[in-house]
């Protein structure tokens, strides 16, 4: 009976083994070998980017893993190397935090013909713009004067009838405190800055695309987002209209970067990035019209009126100054 019983676990061992080889070997033909990418990019950017992959022949090869900007900022900042992605797009200043901090990016093996220069690890996918819009609608139902500076929309008359990006969570509102403080200076800015959080009221949204949203369904007049985003909604025959802030259009760009590795993969996701940004531009510059590279041209339309630049570099720390900047503000 003992011996019996004794096989019985010999042999369900033995299975075992079998079983667990063939899991291995069935997680490496599903996509352990395969180049991992992590984008913080949104719905039209990682289409542009999958298209470019499978019409070189990459489908099947990679897994794609969608990220918020803070949520995937904090696995640069926290893993390192050690990240499970092969391939990452991002936001440009946390690209540059990553690699200060970490040394986590190969350079690039291919020409990029940017049209301005960038570090040798990583190249612009895409740039997002700032700038005000309104609802031309509800302007004249509330007898509103048209605003032309980010300042005029702290005025009384537009007491809960602004919506604006979060700093806190969203990117967009970094432009927007960009242009405040290069425009006023910290402390003039900081009290402009708390007259348009009130005015905001319920309106202060968590996403960059919210402020258009509510500017569109006629919730609010006015709001401050993306520039690209109220053009097309304009475009399309919308009651909306945009304006160019004297304060500024202040632009952010999200990149793309190999992370070092030494292996096999790491060459692939390489081949990779070169294809997204030699074939999936074309596509990308439809819903981010911004001409990054030599030969990219965008209409009148889409070229911001005071297009800045922030008199430091944007980085991770710089943009947690400006969290708390905000937060102070409230």
């Amino acid at each position: 009976m003992f011996k019996t019983i004794k096989g019985i676990m010999l042999s369900l061992f033995a299975l075992g083994l079998v079983f667990a080889l063939v899991g291995c070997n069935s997680n490496k033909e599903d996509g352990s070998e395969k180049v991992v990418i992590y984008t913080n990019g949104d719905e039209e950017a990682t289409m542009a980017m999958e298209s470019a992959l499978k019409n070189a022949g990459y489908e099947g090869k990679y897994v794609l893993q969608s990220l918020g900007t803070s949520e995937l900022g904090g696995k640069l900042m926290a893993e390192g190397d050690q990240i499970e992605a092969n391939l990452v797009t991002m936001s440009s200043y946390f690209l540059e935090s990553a690699q200060e901090k970490h040394s986590m990016f190969t350079d690039l093996t291919f020409e990029t013909h940017a049209l301005e220069q960038y570090t040798p690890f990583y190249t612009p996918i895409l740039a997002i713009t700032g700038s005000i819009f309104v609802n031309t609608e509800v302007i004249k139902q509330k007898g509103l004067t048209m605003p032309t500076t980010i300042k005029d929309l702290t005025k009384p008359e537009y007491k809960g009838l602004v919506s604006i990006p979060n700093i806190m969570d969203s990117s967009t509102g970094w432009l927007l405190v960009q242009a405040v403080i290069s425009q006023y200076g910290e402390e003039e800015g900081k009290s402009i800055l708390h007259d348009l959080i009130a005015n905001s009221g319920p309106h202060l949204e968590s996403s960059g695309s919210g402020p258009i949203k509510k500017v569109q369904a006629g919730e609010v007049a006015a709001g401050f987002g993306l520039r690209h985003q109220v053009v097309a909604a304009k475009e399309s025959g919308a009651p909306i209209d945009y304006i160019d802030p004297i304060e500024g259009n202040f632009s952010l760009t999200e990149s793309i970067a190999v992370v070092k590795k030494d292996d096999e993969t790491t060459k692939l996701a390489m081949k990779m990035a070169e294809v997204i940004i030699k074939d999936a531009r074309k596509d990308l510059l439809k819903y981010y019209p911004v001409a990054l590279y030599e030969g990219e041209t965008v209409s009148d339309t889409h070229k911001p009126t005071y297009s800045m630049k922030f008199e430091k570099p944007l980085t991770v720390e710089l943009l947690k100054q400006h969290q708390q900047f905000f937060n102070e503000a409230k």
